[in-house]
């Protein structure tokens, strides 16, 4: 039998005994080895050939092509063959690691949490949406996402955003009979419904099979690089052009004035730079993933970094979200109740009237609930809402048996959460029972509420989250979503007390200079204590609700542009006026949300962080980040880690441009001599410098783990390439690296016999050669450890932090040994081994570049005092 015909024979009236059962479990296993899992086929990737291709296309690769056919047509095979293993091993390797970038980005993605709840074997449970059949009972509320095609058996005030599949922005009305599909949401009312299809039988699987997959537009990180590398390349051949021109003036042959003019080129050309940036943001992914956080696009790692604004909500955020009742007020008295989270034990402290009119609170509150305590391999596990499974648990606790009750005055309509009117409500035979806020419901009671407003005032002031319970006997059907005239039952007040770490994570965000708010939709004394308790604000805090924010953009981002400020009773709307008030004063805003309502907030912000163990799969799906813990200190170690990724991009950049100057400076030196001065390295072993030596330092830089001053100061949003790199590069690590390598070179020749003007010995040159080639790698190895950071030294960070780094710097050193000492690899690149007095020589570019590194740091960190004091 097909998924369509279970369905219909499942849907008639006469069946409602099988659809309030289910599937038992044996017809869930004869579906699924009829249907298989319900999950789509991963959409089809470009061919591996065809990825490695562009990888050995793009504008470096092709820059480097017509070197190595420059070469062979000037009689230079060696060199035309460096060049192509050059660009070869370079394009394999980038292809390594966006194509496991791209792979991890599906793991995270896996990770996503997916579920559906059913009715099998007469019970409700959760179970993954792959599991799915056809025939399945699925019962669907606001938030969910439709992971089968379903005809709907029963529906209330079902709306469902079908945009994924039509485009259409206005949700669509469902009724009991209509379809609906896979990949949709349900952004209203709930819903009982039949899986009709899965996996390929769906519709969304039929329209993935016809769309060809498109490629996400540049990321500003993406757009940033390639304005450094075109630059880069472009000074390369522009420097090559002019240095020819100038070395033929200068004398040289045409020949000469290639071979120059080629080494330059390959000189400046940072091939390791894209490699070394996607590697840096796939580490990062990988380090949020392993904190809680998962990432769901690579570029917004770096975005995080530069976050100005966290609005964070409350409830499961700033607190545990193991909400439990403790306090409740009824006409005949109050009662305390005690118990830990959700233990069913528990002690109701009150007079035995009280006791039993709280009995009747808990009772009405379950009924106008869908949150409940379940039945889960041997234990009771929280589904649904964690405010109204604290109110099952309060029941349970006052010894109401809610399943028993309920028989006798079965569920007639479920009204789900009226964002306008903030209740819900279910009608129940006859009797309408209603929870919600106090100030919504004590409005439509009955008799005199002052008690009752000025006991939830009470409760709210202690930090308690408020809920009004009331009901209405004899409603009919129709008149049950406008029903006046409550019996008002009582008020229960609830504590979620704060996660133990939350007050830490504000403090860390204080000293990195980002702005909190905390948008709730909570009572204002609520969420005031609350924010009062963990740190968020001082003694005296802006507190506004929804309903006081002006209508003005301008006076809102005014408003809200404080560090500290408490938004309550805030709508969906009013939370996406916000995000964009602020971005239009130029903040870069971090906003968390977990409804259906808050995508477009999520989408507005810069980064939107939506809950993965709370929150709707529309937050998920439309968010940046996804927190697999719900945990506000999660969002702060994203923040970090975003941070410490575009350090690591500056870290690489630095080493490879102060190693670009050092390989530059023997030619310049040599043109400008007029041929004079010996070449000390030639085009060979810049390219082993380039892609042997240097290339795995680099890539250990970019995994370089956060420090304790990373969350400390203003986020860096400029350039990656600003003036405080270039006078580092320029003005410090390249002339100190120069002077040592030239330097060795200069005194091997001078204590062979050389002196100026003169034609060095072949056997000499090589030997100064070698020396000029290790004290550039020793000099390489030093800046490695000197550009782990922008202002400290480099032997006050403890090289353990990153050891990466020390396994690279490792294989350089082999490296070293291997170029200047395999007899095969000597005769390729030239250059010979050092002599004793020449290792010695080549040392010296250790002191040198760290001393002169630490005296730029000590000085520019004096400079940057005096001018604190001078401003203050």
């Amino acid at each position: 039998m097909t998924g369509a015909e279970a369905s219909s024979t499942a849907a008639p009236a006469s069946a409602d005994d099988a659809v309030r059962a289910g599937l038992t479990s044996v017809q869930v296993t004869l579906a699924r080895a009829r249907a298989g899992a319900n999950a789509i086929p991963a959409s089809r990737r470009p061919p591996v050939v065809l990825l490695l291709a562009r990888q050995l296309s793009h504008f470096f690769a092709l820059l480097l092509w017509a070197a190595a056919l420059l070469a062979l047509l000037a009689h230079m095979p060696q060199l035309s063959a460096a060049i192509v293993i050059v660009v070869v091993v370079n394009g394999v390797f980038a292809f390594i690691q966006e194509y496991r970038a791209d792979r991890s980005v599906d793991r995270l993605r896996d990770l996503m949490p997916a579920q559906a709840v059913v009715r099998r074997d007469g019970h409700r449970r959760q179970v993954p949406a792959t599991d799915l059949v056809p025939g399945d009972v699925v019962l669907l509320e606001a938030g969910d996402r439709v992971s089968a095609d379903l005809r709907a058996y029963s529906a209330a005030a079902l709306a469902v955003d079908e945009s994924l599949l039509t485009g259409e922005s206005v949700p669509r009305r469902v009724q009991a009979g209509q379809e609906l599909y896979a990949g949709t949401f349900v952004v209203e009312g709930a819903a009982e419904a039949i899986v009709a299809a899965t996996g390929t039988g769906t519709r969304l699987a039929a329209i993935a099979a016809m769309t060809t997959q498109t490629r996400r537009p540049p990321s500003p990180l993406a757009v940033r690089l390639a304005r450094v590398v075109r630059i880069v390349a472009v000074t390369a051949v522009a420097a090559g052009t002019v240095l020819f021109g100038v070395g033929l003036l200068l004398g040289l042959t045409p020949l000469q004035g290639f071979l120059f003019a080629l080494g330059v080129t390959v000189a400046l050309v940072p091939e390791g730079l894209l490699p070394t940036v996607t590697l840096a943001l796939a580490y990062g992914a990988h380090a949020m993933a392993r904190r809680n956080a998962l990432v769901r696009h690579l570029e917004a790692v770096e975005t995080l970094g530069s976050v100005t604004f966290i609005c964070t909500d409350k409830t499961g955020t700033l607190t545990r979200n193991q909400m439990s009742a403790v306090r409740v007020w009824t006409p005949a008295g109050q009662a305390v109740i005690t118990g830990e989270g959700y233990d069913t034990r528990g002690h109701v402290d009150a007079a035995p009237t009280v006791g039993e009119q709280v009995a009747d609170l808990a009772y009405a509150a379950v009924r106008a609930s869908r949150g409940r305590l379940v039945p889960h391999d041997g234990a009771r596990q929280p589904h649904g809402d964690p405010m109204e499974v604290a109110l099952h648990v309060l029941a349970l606790r006052c010894g109401v048996n809610v399943d028993a009750r309920a028989a006798n005055e079965p569920e007639q309509r479920w009204l789900p959460f009226d964002p306008v009117r903030l209740r819900t409500a279910s009608l129940c035979g006859t009797t309408l029972y209603t929870k919600g806020a106090p100030e919504s419901i004590l409005a439509d009671c009955r008799g005199d509420t002052a008690p009752a407003l000025l006991a939830a005032h009470t409760m709210a002031d202690d930090g308690l989250r408020v809920l009004a319970v009331a009901r209405r006997a004899t409603v009919a059907p129709e008149a049950a979503p406008d029903a006046r005239d409550l019996d008002l039952i009582g008020v229960v007040g609830l504590l979620d007390p704060p996660r133990p770490d939350v007050g830490d994570a504000i403090a860390a965000c204080r000293r990195a200079h980002i702005r909190l708010a905390m948008i709730t939709g909570d009572h204002p004394a609520t969420a005031r204590a609350l924010a009062t308790q963990v740190g968020l604000c001082g003694s005296d805090p802006l507190v506004v609700t929804g309903a006081q924010l002006p209508a003005d953009d301008r006076e809102l981002g005014e408003l809200v542009d404080h560090d500290g400020v408490v938004v309550a009773r805030v709508t969906p709307e009013q939370k996406l006026r916000i995000a964009r008030a602020l971005r239009a004063r130029g903040h870069a805003v971090a906003m968390t949300g977990d409804g259906v309502n808050d995508a477009p907030a999520l989408r507005e912000a810069d980064i939107g962080i939506a809950m993965g163990a709370s929150g709707s799969d529309v937050a998920r799906e439309t968010a940046d980040l996804v927190l697999l813990d719900d945990h506000f200190a999660t969002i702060v170690a994203a923040v970090e880690t975003g941070r410490a990724t575009f350090a690591n991009i500056r870290r690489f950049l630095t080493y490879h441009l102060t190693d670009n100057v050092a390989e530059l400076a023997p030619f310049v030196v040599w043109a400008l001599s007029g041929g004079t001065f010996p070449l000390a390295i030639g085009v060979l072993q810049i390219l082993a410098l380039d892609i042997g030596t240097d290339l795995l330092p680099a890539l250990a830089l970019g995994a370089e783990p956060p420090n304790p001053r990373t969350l400390t100061g203003r986020a860096r949003t400029g350039q990656l390439i600003d003036r405080r790199l270039l006078v580092r590069v320029f003005g410090v690590l390249g002339p100190a690296e120069v002077i040592a390598s030239l330097g060795a070179f200069t005194a091997v020749l001078s204590l062979g016999g050389w002196h100026p003007g003169q034609a060095p010995a072949p056997s000499l040159l090589a030997a100064a050669s070698g020396t000029a080639f290790a004290a550039i790698v020793l000099g390489q190895l030093a800046n490695a450890f000197a550009c782990r950071s922008e202002t400290r030294p480099a032997f006050l960070l403890d090289p353990r932090r990153n050891r990466l780094l020390l396994w690279a710097v490792a294989v350089e050193l082999v490296l070293l040994c291997v170029f200047l000492g395999v007899p095969v690899v000597v005769r390729t690149l030239g250059g010979s081994w050092p002599p004793l007095a020449g290792w010695g020589f080549a040392a010296l570019a250790v002191p040198i570049l760290l001393l002169a590194d630490t005296a730029h740091k000590a000085w520019r960190g004096r400079r940057l005092s005096t001018g604190a004091a001078v401003r203050r």
